[in-house]
């Protein structure tokens, strides 16, 4: 069986577009500034296998993606820019806990770290073209596909 990238991506999209928060949602890293407000991409940072929820005969899968919101450094007031992407982040992390298995794209997302590191988040600046800097918060989403690869000797 081959993995729904396509359809987990969508669903993870939906999840932040239904959340009301952002100016944009993107399912890729951005090439350049965006141009106003919060916005957050999607993209996948890494897949393998899962040792843990595999048997002996499927291989269950771990894919790591990352969602990214970003903030221009210089919106006003300052004092909210960290504010406003500690909310963010509050309620999509609240929208994944409250929906661990993306309305049954996946097995569940490893809330807790339980096949490696769980869901986290963590904040930094990023200069993504040369006239702005951005306040970010990098989401990791680790998401667990039981028994996707077979394993045929």
């Amino acid at each position: 069986m081959s993995l729904d990238v396509t359809g987990i991506v969508s669903e993870v999209s939906s999840h932040l577009k239904r959340l009301g928060i952002f100016s944009t949602v993107t399912t890729h890293e951005p090439k350049s500034t965006p141009k106003k407000g919060l916005t957050a991409s999607v993209w996948v940072n890494s897949v393998g296998p899962s040792p843990a929820n595999s048997g002996l005969s499927k291989t269950s899968v771990r894919i790591e993606l990352s969602i990214r919101l970003l903030l221009p450094m210089l919106t006003d007031p300052q004092d909210d820019i960290d504010l406003s992407l500690l909310r963010a982040t509050d309620a999509v992390m609240n929208s994944f806990s409250s929906d661990y298995t993306l309305s049954g794209a996946v097995e569940s997302i490893d809330l807790l770290g339980r096949t490696g590191s769980g869901l986290s988040a963590e904040t930094g600046y990023l200069q993504i073209d040369s006239n702005q800097i951005m306040r970010v918060m990098d989401i990791t989403v680790p998401l667990l596909i039981n028994d996707n690869w077979d394993q045929v000797p």
